[in-house]
């Protein structure tokens, strides 16, 4: 069974869990604007999955880089 994190709790787990850190207004705006993890509503407040997030930072996450100045450089890399 998922446990349910308010975006306090949400951006706490991504600040301290994952080491991505992200406020609960960040969330909030990217509620409002687009690019939010997944979350549901409970009653007028927004809770998120674990799972979800941990899928939303991966996907917000580069691949890993060897050089910060070339894209081809770090392709050929990989």
């Amino acid at each position: 069974m998922s446990q349910y994190l308010t975006k306090k709790q949400a951006s706490d787990f991504l600040s301290n869990k994952m080491g991505l850190p992200t406020s609960d207004k960040t969330l909030s705006k990217l509620i409002t604007c687009g690019g939010s993890p997944i979350y549901q509503k409970f009653g007028s407040r927004v809770v998120y999955k674990k799972e979800d997030l941990i899928n939303w930072a991966n996907s917000k996450l580069s691949k890993p880089r060897r050089n910060s100045s070339c894209e081809v450089c770090n392709e050929k890399q990989q």
